[in-house]
């Protein structure tokens, strides 16, 4: 298909060739008719990107702090590195949409094939021929409405859920400050509602066309009688002030307070600067309040992507109710988009309708897409198989971790074809061909199924790691899944059987990224301690810092923290130690509101008398070393800070060596390659993983049931059980 997209690096819109989105769970396939470019939002979103390095800097010192934070802690050169990752990307554009669905995911019950919907959210809704939409992001379009003016219904929602939080009465004087595409909407949608509408700009040819969008009082913002002006039109003074403006100033909350009556309020939804004087919000006791995008829900990864809805009873608008509302007034004829829609191009002429955009006065620009038939790749296209002496690599997932740690140690090494890139959406598929090399783009089920790849590497989300890698193995690849396996004991026993049912001459090759266990510290200090006759006594402190309950690997159906990363100190403890677990013991903090089961303490016992205790936090201070690392055998004692320094002490003698946080990324992916192209089995045995997962979920067990999980009683397919008196 083809995407508008931009380049992060120089700004310029790009109309690319890149993979179908695959249909997921909780969503849709909506074969795009229209979609809308914001004269205001997306164009400062390229000017953005069109700034030199330090133009982005000065514009975003936020982003500037987290990068200064992450140097003092991984070092110059990874700062730079995961920067130079971020702008050698391609970013899809857009963030409304209307087309027709052409796939229903699994549990997906609202909708179905063939038809007409609207589609919200940037990295969804996008520029793009074929989009994959979650539930709650789409709706359906009344018949009567035309899918042109149903690809506003994004912006419109924006509106709408201003107004909302403006609380105004039918015949209340309500004031627009910022007649751009929002605010025009947005006089729109109060006229509709009964309101006396007032609309304030600096543009003096759109304070003219807020005339013709029903304004009934129009002026610059200029105007030395602005104030008397607007007093003599609302008798008592604007109700209610709606700032839809855009800039660093704070003029806009400025006049709104000067004009507004006793007691009114202003909603801000614009990106305008909040630095308001005390003086008239004090005296008029006025009220400001924040307008948050489309209303309800925006933000919440469990409402947009989970496919959780609010109660009506309890949440009237959500933004999906208002997107439904705002196609209601459309269909009605309240609200009238034919001013909204001259300016239209066709899809690929995309770079021309920004520019267009940019040196005019048009509110948006409407793209406009092939009504032919997206083809798919025929599945016997993929069927012969061209000898290589080479090992031909695929990849699932291009994210942050893939182009930081996996991509670049997997270019350039010989003997290594990178063969296909694939991702869930596509245009960051095609990111990764360009930046790293890969001779072709592809799906997912394409890359897996393909004969021409050899190695699959899958570091996509968690929760889709299993159903990769059974797909994989069907397929007769050799995999490497970036940890974890799998999210759950369903999820693992998938994999056991498709491990045994492969159907390979020889045992399947499966690896995970456990990558600590090939740090170059890590084989120190197990050379340090090997020919040992004694059980080991080890301690892991791991300040993971704290992390949002709205981050995505926080989300019961990613696995939690425990499942997604604390699986690769168990990982560690059991390499080290070189013996079975037997026992898991685990105890968590109350988590309240602030975390997610991200500070537990937990015991290991193992087949050879050792013991392992390892504590996870996520409530301590980031300036601390995130990893800490002793181990006490024998008189000897290891201690690792952070992957950066080793001491090994014995005989009252301290040897100390120093290393460049190297955590094993490197070493993991060459292992895993040469094992392979050498015919040897998985760096780590596949019963192994098995082991390492199942004490991943025992640590979740262990914390519900307040007893010790028994891995030890295990069979091969039971699930462990607590240990008894």
């Amino acid at each position: 298909m083809k995407a508008i997209v931009e380049d992060l690096k120089t700004g310029a819109i790009l109309c690319c060739k890149v993979p179908d989105p695959e249909l997921r769970p909780g969503g849709i396939l909506v074969r795009t008719a229209f979609s809308a470019i914001s004269a205001g939002t997306e164009r400062a979103k390229v000017e953005a990107g069109e700034k030199s390095l330090m133009g982005k800097a000065l514009s975003r010192p936020d982003l500037v702090k987290q990068v200064i934070d992450f140097a003092k802690t991984n070092g110059i050169k990874a700062a730079y590195d995961k920067v130079s990752s971020r702008l050698n990307t391609l970013a899809p554009m857009g963030y409304s949409c209307s087309g027709t669905v052409v796939g229903v995911g699994q549990g997906v019950t609202e909708f179905q094939v063939g038809q007409r919907v609207a589609c919200a959210g940037a990295g969804y809704a996008n520029h793009s021929e074929l989009n994959w939409v979650p539930e709650n992001l789409a709706v359906r379009v009344p018949d009567n409405v035309a899918l042109d003016a149903a690809s506003l219904t994004t912006i419109g929602a924006i509106a709408m859920q201003g107004l909302r939080q403006a609380q105004l009465n039918f015949g209340e004087c309500v004031v627009v400050i910022g007649a751009g595409l929002v605010g025009v909407l947005t006089i729109l949608l109060a006229r509709a509602a009964g309101c006396r509408v007032i609309a304030i700009d600096l543009d003096s040819s759109r304070v003219e066309r807020a005339l013709t969008f029903g304004a009934q009082l129009a002026l610059l913002g200029s105007d030395v009688r602005l104030a008397s002006a607007v007093q003599e039109f609302s008798r008592y003074g604007p109700d209610a002030a709606i700032i839809t403006a855009a800039t660093r100033s704070a003029d806009p909350l400025e006049l709104a307070a000067k004009i507004l009556r006793d007691r009114g309020r202003i909603v801000v939804v614009g990106d305008v600067g909040m630095g308001v004087s005390r003086t008239n919000m004090y005296h008029k006791e006025l009220t400001v309040t924040m307008s948050r995008s489309y209303g309800p829900g925006r933000y919440d990864p469990d409402y947009e992507e989970g496919g959780q809805d609010y109660p009506i009873g309890y949440v009237r608008w959500t933004e999906r109710r208002n997107m439904e509302a705002f196609l209601d007034l459309v269909a009605s004829g309240a609200v009238d988009l034919a001013a909204l829609l001259a300016l239209r191009y066709q899809a690929p002429e995309a770079e021309q309708a920004y520019a267009g955009l940019r040196s005019g006065s048009a509110y948006t620009a409407i793209l406009q897409y092939s009504a032919e038939p997206i083809q798919e790749i025929p599945a016997s296209s993929l069927e012969t198989r061209v000898p290589s002496s080479e090992l031909r690599v695929g990849c699932v997932g291009a994210g942050s971790f893939a182009s930081g740690h996996i991509f670049p140690n997997l270019k350039n090494v010989h003997g290594i074809t990178l063969q296909s890139v694939a991702t869930a959406s596509g245009i960051t598929a095609e990111s990764a061909r360009k930046n790293f090399g890969f001779c072709k783009t592809a799906t997912p089920s394409e890359l897996l199924r393909d004969p021409q790849v050899d190695l699959a590497f899958i570091t996509s989300h968690h929760q889709s790691h299993a159903d990769y890698v059974c797909a994989a193995l069907k397929h007769g690849k050799s995999v490497f899944v970036e940890k974890p396996l799998a999210i759950n004991r369903e999820q693992l026993e998938l994999v056991r059987q498709a491990y045994r049912q492969s159907g390979q001459t020889s045992a399947p090759f499966l690896m995970v990224g456990f990558n600590r266990r090939f740090a170059p510290a890590t084989v120190r200090i197990r050379e340090f301690l090997s020919g040992r006759r004694e059980p080991m006594m080890v301690h892991i402190r791991i300040n993971a810092g704290f992390l949002s309950p709205e981050h995505w690997t926080q989300r019961p159906s990613e696995g939690g923290r425990i499942v997604g990363e604390f699986c690769h100190f168990l990982d560690w403890s059991r390499y080290l130690v070189g013996s079975s677990i037997c026992t898991v013991s685990a105890v968590a903090l109350p988590d309240g509101s602030r975390y997610r089961r991200d500070n537990v303490a937990v015991m290991l016992t193992f087949a050879d008398g050792s013991i392992a205790n390892l504590l996870y936090l996520s409530n301590g201070d980031r300036t601390v070393p995130k990893e800490y690392y002793e181990v006490f055998c024998e008189g000897s004692v290891a201690r690792l800070h952070d992957f950066r320094v080793l001491e090994l002490s014995r005989g009252g003698k301290v040897e100390k060596a120093n290393f460049r946080k190297d955590k094993g990324h490197r070493a993991e992916v060459l292992e895993t390659l040469n094992a392979l192209r050498s015919g040897k089995g998985s760096p780590i045995p596949f019963e192994e993983l098995i082991e390492v997962s199942e004490a991943t979920f025992a640590v979740i067990d262990a914390v519900d049931s307040g007893a010790s999980i028994d891995l030890a009683a295990n069979s091969d397919n039971a699930s462990p059980s607590l240990v008894t008196a």
